[in-house]
């Protein structure tokens, strides 16, 4: 699998349980299916960006902290719609970016095998 389609795939997966944390807020425990959707979405766009990069820079520490930059903007701009919730926000939403960031840069590709008839 490409450097591009695993960061994606982890960053939708991630962003699954990225949203799943709002249950821990119970204010807004009614909106958790819209919150898990948003958040999976905001993973798989975070994971396009981070998988283009690692694709581009190979560097463990630049692309990390380039995963860590990309989660926490998007944490960001859901946070201007939803202030008074900050740490519950951006802690998880950062968090995603940086652990796509170090696996899309530490995933080396299997090469495929050919097969001669």
């Amino acid at each position: 699998m490409k450097k591009l389609a695993y960061a994606t795939v982890l960053g939708g997966i991630l962003g699954i349980f990225d949203g799943l944390t709002a249950w821990f807020t119970p204010e807004v425990r009614d909106q958790i299916v819209g919150i898990v959707i948003g958040s999976t979405i905001k993973g798989l766009v975070t994971g396009v960006l981070i998988g283009i990069f690692a694709q581009r820079v190979h560097s463990l520490f630049w692309g990390t902290l380039f995963g860590l930059a990309v989660g926490a903007f998007f944490a960001y701009l859901i946070l201007l719609g939803n202030p008074g919730h900050a740490l519950n926000i951006m802690l998880p939403g950062s968090l995603v970016g940086l652990i796509v960031g170090y696996a899309a840069q530490k995933h080396r590709a299997v090469p495929s095998e050919r097969r001669t008839p």
